[in-house]
């Protein structure tokens, strides 16, 4: 349960890492040296290429190998400084009543395996379909303002969601012209991931409130790589982010999920393909 209360307080803005900022600029800057690569080069010297014919075979297969960061992108209700939470909302951390300061989310290092399915659609298109198994943990840092017998206390508090996807990416990959054993390429499309460590369904817990994700979540995606071409295999690397397109929080009636309107997913992953 929750009240408007007039009280100025102070209020934390939820702040984009710089690490997000840099990895967005690499992403803008490497796709427009895709758009601009030239098609041919004279100051480059031909090489003997590798594997020639490989491109024009109609399907090829391989596996990928993944590192990646999983983000929430939380937006906040509406004067939630302003916001009072009564006794049984913030039981956990103790408080007769109790504010919220700030909410932010923070990431860890995960990682993905997956199988590739290419099918050629022509010179410079292929569909690709990549069903993978990701693993990886997001944390999400409280600061509350508790009363507790009418005295004041700051209060920070962490919430870890751990999270397990079987993804089903379905992926139109747009290459460059081939030059010598070097191809660059764009890549977009959609993601439906299932997280097997979901637990929406799970009971309140009386003891520990767990802040749960739903089931299932749509992304659209967007990413930039290279392909190199060996004398036995083709070897790629790429960086791609995704977006969830819905609200992803399971709504209960405690401090952690009333102080947040929406929360979305966002997933950078820096690929590395073996075809």
């Amino acid at each position: 349960m929750r009240e408007n209360k007039n009280t100025e307080l102070p209020f934390y803005l939820i702040k984009k890492g710089k690490s997000l900022r840099l990895v967005k600029v690499i992403l803008i800057v490497i796709a427009f040296l895709v758009v601009l690569f030239p098609e041919d080069s004279s100051a480059q010297s031909r090489k003997v290429e590798n594997m020639p014919s490989y491109d024009y075979s109609k399907y090829h297969f391989g596996f990928i190998l993944a590192i990646n960061q999983m983000y929430f992108t939380i937006k906040p209700i509406e004067n939630l400084h302003l916001t009072m939470f009564d006794s049984i909302a913030a039981k956990e951390i103790n408080a007769d009543s109790a504010m919220i300061y700030s909410i932010l989310g923070a990431p860890t290092t995960g990682f993905t395996v997956g199988i590739v399915s290419n099918l050629r659609l022509g010179d410079f298109f292929d569909l690709r379909f990549i069903p993978s198994l990701s693993f990886g943990e997001r944390y999400i840092d409280y600061r509350f303002l508790k009363w507790r017998d009418g005295e004041p206390t700051i209060v920070d508090q962490r919430k870890n969601i751990p999270s397990t996807f079987i993804e089903l990416p379905l992926q139109i990959k747009y290459k460059s012209k081939r030059l010598n054993n070097f191809r660059a390429y764009l890549l977009g499309g959609v993601n439906t991931r299932i997280d097997l460590a979901s637990q929406a369904k799970k009971k309140k817990d009386a003891g520990v409130v767990q802040v749960k994700l739903n089931k299932a979540d749509v992304y659209g995606e967007i990413g930039v790589g290279f392909d190199f071409y060996f004398e036995w295999f083709k070897f790629g690397t790429e960086i791609k982010m995704s977006y969830g397109l819905s609200d992803i929080l399971k709504h209960e009636d405690n401090i952690y999920t009333d102080g947040i309107e929406k929360m979305s997913s966002k997933i950078f992953q820096l690929t590395f393909t073996f075809e």
